[in-house]
């Protein structure tokens, strides 16, 4: 019965009866329907995770954040579920895994540290900045800041749920504006931060843009990153976490520009 009922109801009608008649059968569908986005979004996460984190247990979350994407999605404002439930699932996961204390506060310090040398040498140097001169910053070997970077690797998450500033209250979420409703403080804000964005990717070098782009544009994993690079699977996490600190001490310096405008 429900077999037949897949093959004759259409995406739109399976959201019909499940917002309209609270139908639950046509709710089982939709799970059914889009639980290979959970597969998605657990795969990418679980490649910059430590090896003691349980794949079952981020999809097992993320299954949960589906359903909760599923309940609350308006199906009649037109936006696409798509993009509405991988936010859902992917903040599922990481508040299932921040609220597991799963990583130290000693390695949040590590990131904070090298976040603000990247910005303080590269506002310096007005250039990209070398990990000989992050080591001698940092005063550590360069063997010891690869070590770093490596450690910080799972600090390259973030959830809407967490705030945009450590010592402010307001989440990232907050700042998501309606599509349908852009005012014009904000497209300025927009296309400021999209410019400082580029910007930011231009410095980086050539590996780590590559890596950027292969990772989050081309949705290529980590491992098959590695081997298109002819890499190991370590040093292509070591090039992902050092983009992503560059460019978020680029958007944090922008970010408080914009704030004092």
């Amino acid at each position: 019965m429900s077999v037949q009922k897949k093959t004759t109801c259409s995406h739109f009608e399976l959201w019909v009866q499940w917002k309209e008649h609270q139908d639950i059968e046509a709710k089982k569908q939709l799970i059914e329907l889009y639980l290979p986005i959970v597969d998605f979004v657990s795969n990418r996460l679980a490649a910059g995770l430590p090896r003691n984190v349980s794949k079952d247990d981020l999809t097992s979350n993320g299954v949960l954040g589906l359903i909760d994407a599923i309940e609350k999605f308006d199906y009649l404002r037109g936006l696409q579920f798509e993009t509405y439930a991988s936010w859902r699932i992917r903040g599922a996961i990481l508040d299932s895994l921040r609220s597991g204390d799963w990583v130290p506060r000693s390695v949040r310090e590590k990131a904070k540290k090298i976040e603000e040398a990247y910005q303080v040498l590269e506002q310096q140097y007005l250039r990209t900045v070398t990990d000989a001169e992050m080591s001698q910053y940092l005063e550590v070997t360069e063997k010891d800041f690869r070590t770093m970077v490596q450690d910080v690797s799972i600090m390259t998450l973030c959830s809407l749920e967490d705030p945009i500033r450590e010592e402010d209250s307001e989440m990232r979420i907050s700042v998501l504006v309606d599509e349908t409703a852009k005012n014009p403080e904000y497209k300025v804000n927009e296309h400021f931060l999209k410019s400082s964005l580029v910007e930011a990717i231009d410095k980086l070098t050539e590996k780590e843009r590559t890596v950027v782009s292969l990772f989050y544009y081309e949705d290529l994993s980590l491992s098959e990153i590695a081997e298109v690079m002819s890499l190991s699977p370590s040093r292509i996490s070591q090039l992902h976490s050092k983009a992503i600190l560059r460019l978020r001490s680029v958007l944090e310096k922008n970010k408080a520009i914009l704030m004092e405008a």
